[in-house]
């Protein structure tokens, strides 16, 4: 998994308030120079059954859809130096359009912009934009809020178990969605969440969804990448809920659903826009979701209610067309004490300082 690196948690609260939106000065469309060649960089093999495979499909579709000559670096380490030497032997290669993938690039992303001002740069979970720099994620929490829904119907206990990498907000508005939806339709439901505080140790996330089995969970939401949650759940008789890829053969019986991301619905035409010289990146960085088509879960388990089946078809429905979203108020944080009152709305700033767990979900961000 590397949306974040581990040694970024300490300073991510801070760098992830909004994108930086220094030296941004673009009022034209962002010019390619030369034909286009675009270059992928993982910071690990790039079919890692996980995030950087859930890019890597992208990456293909990139190649077939837009008929562009595409390169590949695996295993490039997460410092800026080697990010930006990886970057000089692309552009010495003729690569005019870089996507990088990690948010432990986003420093050497930022200097090689810099040093490349002809170059477009598209930079994962980044937080730097400029003139030829756009850094994008996805509006995740959208469809946990709907495989909440699909928890909720299906839990004998009203007790759900979630795991998550680090207390940070990419991981916080996961939770909080995933519980926002339970709530939605079970109030009485509620979600005990443990922090692996690593983004890929498969012994302690199977441990740790054992204890939450343990502790009454009979719905185990993964927000990592491992197979160990899947597996624990599988052997206790209980679903599980995977994240990034279709997650159903880590569990045949009782996987619900997956939250998944379609990458290639950002990248496809965003470099086809900088192909076609039409590119100006978001000052404030690219967050789609669900109305992008960036985000979606797969199909659900046969023992999902009818009705609840189509409960969460008209969420959807209203997500995409309507815009509505998980985060609307009343909303209150663990202690009871109000985020938001009723009919509010957090905004994109807001969601991106999320420091904190919601009410009816068990757990510490401390």
């Amino acid at each position: 998994m590397h949306r974040l690196s581990v040694s970024s948690v300490p300073r991510i609260v801070a760098a992830l308030l909004l994108f930086s939106v220094a030296c941004f000065t673009q009022a034209e469309p962002f010019s390619l120079d030369g034909d286009p060649v675009v270059a992928f960089i993982y910071a690990s093999p790039a079919k890692d059954g996980g995030w950087n495979e859930a890019i890597d499909n992208a990456r293909q579709k990139v190649a077939d859809e837009l008929d562009v000559k595409v390169m590949v670096a695996e295993s490039i380490p997460e410092e800026a130096s080697a990010l930006v030497n990886a970057v000089d032997l692309f552009v010495r290669r003729g690569a005019n359009i870089i996507v990088a993938t990690t948010y432990g690039y986003s420093e050497g992303v930022k200097q090689a912009a810099e040093k490349y001002p002809h170059v477009a740069f598209l930079s994962a979970t980044g937080i730097y934009n400029s003139d030829n720099l756009e850094s994008f994620y996805a509006r995740t929490y959208e469809a946990w809020y709907l495989a909440g829904m699909a928890a909720a119907s299906v839990s004998n206990t009203n007790k759900l178990g979630m795991l998550g990498g680090f207390p940070v907000s990419v991981v916080n508005w996961d939770i909080n969605g995933f519980a926002l939806g339970v709530q939605s339709s079970h109030p009485e439901t509620t979600v005990n969440a443990i922090y692996t505080n690593s983004w890929w140790d498969p012994v302690r996330e199977g441990q740790s969804a054992q204890s939450l089995i343990e502790m009454g969970a009979d719905v185990i939401a993964n927000n990592l990448s491992s197979s160990a949650p899947f597996s624990a759940a599988e052997r206790n008789g209980n679903y599980s809920i995977g994240f990034q890829l279709d997650m159903s053969d880590a569990a045949p019986n009782g996987h619900l659903t997956s939250v998944v991301f379609n990458w290639d619905q950002y990248l496809v035409p965003t470099i086809r826009k900088i192909v076609e010289g039409s590119w100006t990146p978001d000052p404030y960085g690219a967050f789609p979701g669900f109305a992008e088509g960036v985000v979606d879960i797969t199909p659900l388990h046969a023992d999902v209610p009818a009705d609840t089946r189509a409960k969460i078809e008209e969420v959807k429905a209203r997500m995409i067309n309507d815009h509505f979203s998980p985060f609307t108020g009343p909303l209150l944080k663990q202690d009871g004490s109000e985020i938001l009152a009723e009919g509010a709305e957090l905004d994109a700033g807001q969601i991106w300082d999320m420091d904190y767990l919601v009410k009816g979900v068990t757990g510490s961000t401390r």
